[in-house]
């Protein structure tokens, strides 16, 4: 039998396939989205003097996933993609434990970090098992698909988050995060078979690790691809950490923040969707290229709209909204095809790939957003500024990606 029979018969029907990663994934969302409710309670309780301190909630577990990241490929690399995706559940119930029960935002903040660091394997390892059965246009085909599932999760989490607080108080969330964890986990070991068979595994040694960094970073293409994401991730969460404020504080509409935050993620998530229809007629570059010089456009204007403060209230929410829906899907449009255009020559390291180019997107975003959200004001107007710099950024980079 060969090679490419055993990949064959590792694969499970591509619908099946598709959900269970789209669940894999999406267990960094619900980490993230299901506790934007609860930042006003947060920081309130844990950081009373100042409640722009509650947003290290978000960046800390984003910090210690792009932590995570960067050394769970090379595990999966050394001893295959089912153990490091397991080990890194353990880490993420230990750290959702003690951020549950954490009294002080300090001891909260390090369960976060250790959720991260558990949150990576699932993120990072699941790219991976992509690329072990997929390549080129069909891979971005299919994380396209897996983004267009996993974005339905991102719209309900904070109607889940806002619920769990009524009910039970916003610790409780953490109980949910156990929950979810349980699920997605237990679906991915009871069926997908392990996709690096011992013959393909790499030694976990400093010498190939350092060349397959080398080989990662020798590649014009995964360089500037790694730097655009890292922008349009900067992006996510500049809005991520900001969102809540701005319904709250500016527009005075935090109660039905979970509802709108579910029908801009519905929406956005169309984004993945038409770029599984078109990415195999129009190629990769071309919708990235397309995508961010239109967004950046957009942005331009609105930042102008809300620093220039000419727009009636309830025509400032609605542009707001109709902005957050174009900011949201373009990662539908960008994210799968830059992963692919990255990730084709370097299937023999996918995992050390996958962690290097995750790892790098996740804490230089993280750390390239930070400063927008400790700077908000009571005004969209930090975010839109900060939006404008990075997405024009990753324009002028994307005119520098050689073709192959």
């Amino acid at each position: 039998m060969t090679q490419a029979d055993i990949t064959r018969a590792r694969r499970l029907s591509r619908p099946e396939f598709i959900a269970m990663m789209a669940l894999l994934f999406a267990t960094v969302a619900f980490s993230i989205d299901a506790m934007l409710p609860a930042l006003p309670e947060i920081g309130a309780e844990l950081t009373p003097a100042n409640l722009n301190h509650a947003q290290f909630v978000v960046t800390a577990f984003v910090g210690g996933m792009g932590m995570g990241t960067l050394i769970a490929g090379p595990l999966s690399d050394s001893f295959g993609r089912k153990r490091v995706i397991l080990g890194g559940a353990v880490l993420y119930l230990a750290g959702a434990l003690i951020a549950g029960t954490g009294q002080t935002l300090e001891t909260m903040l390090m369960g976060r970090v250790l959720q991260g660091l558990g949150a990576a394997a699932p993120r990072v390892v699941a790219l991976a098992v992509i690329r072990d059965l997929y390549a080129g246009r069909d891979m971005a085909r299919i994380v396209s698909f897996v983004m267009m599932i996993f974005t339905l999760l991102p719209a309900i989490a904070p109607l889940v988050g806002a619920g769990i607080i009524a009910l039970a108080g916003w610790r409780a969330i953490f109980a949910a995060f156990l929950v979810f964890s349980a699920i997605s986990i237990g679906w991915y070991a009871l069926r997908q078979p392990e996709t690096l068979p011992p013959a393909r595994r790499r030694p976990l040694k400093p010498g190939p690790l350092i060349e397959a960094a080398r080989e990662v970073f020798a590649d014009p293409v995964a360089r500037i691809a790694v730097l655009v994401q890292t922008l349009i991730f900067s992006v996510l969460f500049m809005m991520l950490t900001s969102i809540q404020q701005v319904f709250d504080i500016h527009f005075g509409r935090g109660d039905s923040f979970p509802l709108w935050f579910g029908l801009i993620a519905v929406i956005a998530g169309s984004a993945s969707f038409t770029n599984a229809m078109l990415v195999g007629r129009l190629g990769m570059r071309f919708l990235v290229r397309v995508t961010l010089t239109g967004q950046m456009v957009l942005s331009a204007v609105m930042a102008g709209l809300f620093w220039g403060g000419i727009l009636p209230p309830g025509a400032e929410f609605a542009t707001f909204i109709l902005w957050a829906i174009t900011l949201f899907g373009m990662l539908g449009l960008t994210i799968g095809n830059l992963n692919a255009l990255a990730m084709e020559p370097l299937g023999h390291i996918a995992g050390m790939a996958a962690s290097i180019i995750g790892a790098l997107a996740t804490v230089m975003s993280a750390i390239l957003a930070s400063p927008v959200g400790q700077a908000f004001d009571g005004t969209p107007r930090p975010l839109a500024a900060g939006v404008v710099l990075a997405v024009t950024a990753a324009v002028l980079l994307m005119r520098r990606l050689p073709e192959r």
